[in-house]
């Protein structure tokens, strides 16, 4: 338990106790305890894989709404959300990564780099 405790310390920055509320489909634990102060009760524990490389993006949308207090319901137990078959699934912000988004351009540079001469050959 010690050794969970340290590991969680190092990987969050924190320790805390608390009641698990749900695990979301990409492994994110989330939990809640209402002895904390509003704003600091509710939490994310991101899954083991992405090791130190976590942050808020990785949190899906159903469950970004509890995290924000915006519901008190769980998403697996609120009936109202909608499911609809053209909602696409969810995937983080890959900005800073070597998957950011890049727009394809048609426009040529405006500035383009000098290249230095080639020296001639002399011949004697």
């Amino acid at each position: 338990m010690a050794l969970l405790v340290l590991i969680l310390c190092y990987r969050f920055d924190d320790a805390k106790l608390g009641t698990l509320v749900g695990v979301d489909k990409y492994g994110n634990k989330y939990y809640e305890n209402n002895m904390y102060f509003y704003g600091r009760n509710r939490w994310v524990e991101y899954v083991d894989k992405v090791g130190m490389d976590y942050d808020g993006s990785q949190i899906p949308a159903e469950w970004f709404g509890w995290m924000h207090y915006k519901t008190d319901l769980i998403p697996t137990k609120d009936p109202t959300r909608p499911k609809y078959s053209w909602m696409l699934d969810h995937t983080e912000n890959m900005s800073g990564t070597r998957y950011a988004y890049t727009p394809y351009t048609t426009t040529p540079p405006k500035i383009h780099p000098w290249t230095p001469p080639k020296p001639k050959a002399t011949s004697t």
